[in-house]
């Protein structure tokens, strides 16, 4: 009954607060199946700041040719991967459609493993999975089960085109799922390199004890770890904003007038490649 409420809770929060799943499907193993939601577990909190050109107008980021300095559109471009120095593999949209994994909304669970068993460094994002309408009887089973054997998930995904792999946990009544890393895609410490290990006088040894001892607590202190930088950040930009300091405006009518030329300049390019094929 805790477990549910708790649960529901969330939920509520979560439409309270405009919370909206970007990814839905279905949980399987064996042949249990439990529709869930999932939603991001974390948000950016940085103050995004915007590069601004002489006249304070938005900047904006287009890919180029090195070779002639000139724009190109999407139509123009490929993708290539480098083997060798300015050696590329051309790789065209159709090949990498058929390389793509096959589409699916199951979460495909394969295995339950001790959590202990999983190390943090392949952890990279984290998400939670909400059950959907009318799963929650299973969902609520299946985070009681895996809290009480003390077990976690090993699964597979499939999300925008890619497959991901991805680490479910049970917490307090709802499912923590962090998509996770592929062997291949981690340093080992023998990439990065020690130097060989020196011994220690005593003294020194007490001293950091001492020290760690002192600055040692049995939780994580989630208030004290804050962001400061950002935090002074925004109050700087709050503060001149007030003051009306470095304040600028950027026209709508100029934007408008960016997106005509640039429309302009790609029917142009449209036209000519038309004639230039017939």
């Amino acid at each position: 009954m805790a477990t549910r409420k708790r649960t529901k809770k969330r939920s509520e929060d979560a439409e309270q607060k405009g919370a909206r799943p970007f990814w839905s499907g279905t949980l399987t193993f064996g042949l249990v199946s439990v529709p869930v939601d999932l939603y991001p577990g974390n948000r950016t909190n940085r103050a995004p700041l915007r590069m601004l050109g002489p006249e304070h107008e938005p900047l904006a980021r287009r890919y180029y040719s090195e070779k002639t300095g000139r724009d190109l559109d999407t139509d123009d471009m490929v993708r290539g991967y480098e083997f060798d120095k300015d050696k590329f593999v051309v790789v065209t949209d159709e090949e990498l459609e058929r390389l793509a994994p096959e589409q699916s909304r199951d979460i495909n669970l394969q295995r339950f493993v001790d959590p202990e068993s999983i190390p943090p460094i392949y952890f990279d994002r984290s998400y939670f999975l909400v059950p959907a309408q009318g799963s929650e009887k299973a969902y609520r089973l299946l985070v009681d089960t895996m809290e009480k054997s003390h077990l976690s998930g090993i699964a597979t995904f499939v999300m925008r085109g890619k497959e991901y792999l991805v680490g479910i946990f049970p917490e307090n009544g709802i499912l923590r799922a962090e998509t996770m890393r592929f062997p291949d895609e981690l340093r080992s410490p023998k990439e990065v390199g020690l130097p060989e290990k020196k011994s220690v006088p005593a003294a020194m040894v007490k001293k950091f004890e001492r020290i760690i001892a002192k600055h040692s607590a049995r939780t994580v202190p989630v208030k004290e770890l804050k962001d400061q930088k950002t935090d002074e950040l925004l109050k700087l930009i709050e503060k001149k904003r007030k003051q009306h300091k470095d304040v600028v405006e950027v026209e709508a009518a100029g934007r408008d007038e960016g997106k005509v030329v640039d429309i302009m300049e790609a029917l142009k390019k449209s036209l000519a490649r038309k004639k230039k094929a017939a």
